[in-house]
């Protein structure tokens, strides 16, 4: 179950995870991410994240690639999250 709180930090909107992200909660995450106004900075807080799966990881690089911040991103999201990117680049040769 993923637990989703909104705080807004001077000009940023924080979206503090916790719990497991999965394909069933992307949408609504996707649907948070677009609602904010492209004028202010948007972080997700994995902090409290325990558990991704694989749609979860491209989900996050997808917003990472485009602008949203990773803040306490755990060792094993990060580097799952390097993989995919490398696995990415080696496909696009």
């Amino acid at each position: 179950m993923l637990r989703i709180q909104k705080s807004i930090e001077r000009n940023r909107v924080v979206f503090s995870l916790s719990g497991r992200i999965e394909a069933e909660d992307l949408a609504e995450l996707q649907r948070l991410c677009q609602s904010e106004t492209t004028d202010r900075n948007l972080v997700l807080d994995l902090g409290d994240v325990r558990l991704v799966n694989r749609d979860a990881i491209k989900f996050l690089a997808d917003r990472e690639t485009d602008g949203t911040r990773l803040r306490n991103c755990p060792a094993y999201v990060r580097e799952w999250l390097f993989r995919e990117r490398e696995a990415n680049s080696l496909r696009q040769d």
